[in-house]
């Protein structure tokens, strides 16, 4: 798995991140085949679709964010890149405790950290 130094070198990789997505809406547009409809354009067109996204595991120490790719039949991480920490609990605290998922969308400040980190 690449840390931040090596995701820099991955423009082809960087250019693709999705910044508005998050885990829940990963799961509705890969996995719930047949509720498109309620969703509007949020749903899987073409075989093969893929997203690149950003997102923290509350239960990783430390804690830290990961670069994931996800389409229809598997979610791959990609990168752990170590970011503030102050920003990463932020996020967290903003998703508010999930027992059991633990699975956060970056905050609006860790994305733009993000961004200013891999020069977007």
């Amino acid at each position: 798995m690449w840390n931040l130094e090596e995701l820099q070198r991955h423009r082809e990789i960087i250019d693709q991140i999705d910044w508005d997505m998050t885990p829940e809406k990963a799961v509705e547009t890969y996995l719930e085949w047949g509720t498109g409809w309620a969703r509007k354009d949020d749903f899987v067109r073409y075989p093969g679709q893929a997203s690149y996204y950003f997102l923290v595991y509350g239960w990783e120490r430390p804690l830290c964010v990961t670069l994931v790719r996800r389409d229809v039949s598997q979610m791959v991480e990609i990168a752990r890149v170590e970011a503030p920490e102050e920003l990463i609990l932020e996020a967290v605290a903003e998703g508010g405790r999930k027992p059991g998922v633990e699975v956060y969308a970056v905050s609006e400040p860790l994305k733009e950290w993000l961004k200013r980190s891999l020069n977007c």
